[in-house]
């Protein structure tokens, strides 16, 4: 799938091409787009180790850096954290905590792929609460002038 993503320090915009790994324990971006696109690396506190699908450790070695964007898609909006490291011809891989916060609809058939369960946390859904408390304080407080 296609998203957007929009470095936080010049709001300059990328669109990229997603992979959605179940058996991906984290969410990666490659070293080489990173670099590519001048984004701001942040220094991890501890090195991670990661595996390939193969059990073999990453070729880039221990993950040291992760990015910090805002990712787009449709009206899916969301500011993350993505760990640097060396994904090949990938260029960013959403994995497994991920799509278990989300709980995207998949049709595999058509690779629809539908953000209708996002946590609160994201843009749309947070805009759509915010939307709804709004409306239900206007609404306690045109009783409270009609009580008075």
């Amino acid at each position: 799938m296609n998203i957007g993503l929009k470095r936080v320090d010049n709001h300059k915009g990328i669109s990229v091409k997603v992979l959605l790994d179940s058996g991906a324990t984290g969410i990666f971006v490659d070293k080489k787009f990173v670099e590519k696109n001048s984004f701001k690396l942040k220094k991890l506190e501890r090195p991670v180790r990661i595996r390939n699908i193969d059990r073999i450790g990453n070729s880039g070695g221990l993950v040291t850096y992760e990015i910090e964007v805002n990712m787009y898609y449709q009206e899916h909006v969301e500011r993350m954290r993505l760990d640097v490291c060396d994904l090949g011809k990938t260029e960013v891989i959403l994995g497994m905590p991920w799509l278990a916060a989300h709980n995207p609809e998949m049709n595999w058939e058509t690779r629809e792929v539908k953000m209708t369960r996002c946590p609160v946390q994201c843009g749309k859904n947070r805009e759509k609460k915010e939307k709804r408390e709004l409306k239900k304080r206007r609404g306690e407080q045109e009783k409270e002038e009609a009580i008075r």
